[in-house]
């Protein structure tokens, strides 16, 4: 049996839990909230750090200093960000949920996240170039 099927996100290691992630790069994407509703919007543009080609973050380890906003997932905070795409391996986990086949923990394969349309891939406009934000809402990540 898999190891998240077995063990609660708690009880994970940390191999265990960094491997959860699948590399989509939707998290890395700017959101912008609704002062008045606290509606959440997505938008195409990618924290700087991130390699548009791999989805990964050139940053990973020390992204806090460089990103003081970054997230650092733990199951602590996972009732706290709303905003985490439905397909995040983390919220379909702590709603107990299964992993979708294209998952590389399922798939076995780091770019099945990425055939099966599911990561920024492609998609993501660098901070440093964006513009107004407004420009850029998508309704792709959520």
């Amino acid at each position: 049996m898999s190891f998240w099927k077995e063990k609660s996100l708690q009880d994970m290691t940390r191999e265990e839990w960094e491997s959860l992630c699948d590399g989509c790069g939707k998290c890395c994407l700017h959101k912008l909230e609704d002062e008045d509703t606290g509606e959440i919007h997505y938008t195409d543009i990618a924290c700087r750090f991130l390699d548009p080609e791999n989805t990964s973050c050139g940053k990973y380890l020390v992204r806090q200093r460089y990103v003081g906003n970054c997230v650092v997932m733990s199951p602590d905070l996972l009732d706290k960000l709303p905003w985490m795409p439905s397909t995040c391996a983390y919220r379909l986990l702590y709603e107990g949920k299964e992993l979708f086949d294209w998952h590389p923990l399922i798939s076995g394969r780091r770019e099945s996240v990425h055939e099966a349309g599911h990561s920024v891939k492609g998609r993501a406009v660098d901070e440093r170039v964006a513009g107004d934000y407004e420009d850029h809402l998508v309704d792709w990540p959520a």
